[in-house]
């Protein structure tokens, strides 16, 4: 029962980060909003396996993206 609870929970906190930095983002303020839905699905990676695959997908986004940036 305890491992039921712990996993809702994990799932309903990273949904929460993934609403609210969905929130956040929309008056293009995209900075904390950002960071909020990828911790969000940091969280969610932990037991769903398409978060675990978008979030790598962001992932390798950020890094090609920066990679550009530094040359």
């Amino acid at each position: 029962m305890l491992q039921h609870t712990a996993r809702a929970t994990r799932i309903v906190l990273g949904a929460v980060l993934v609403l609210l930095g969905t929130v956040l983002s929309l008056p293009l303020v995209p900075g904390p909003g950002v960071l909020l839905v990828f911790g969000g699905l940091t969280v969610l990676s932990t037991e769903l396996e398409w978060a675990r695959h978008l979030r790598d997908r962001l992932r390798g986004t950020f890094h090609r993206m920066t990679r550009r940036i530094h040359g």
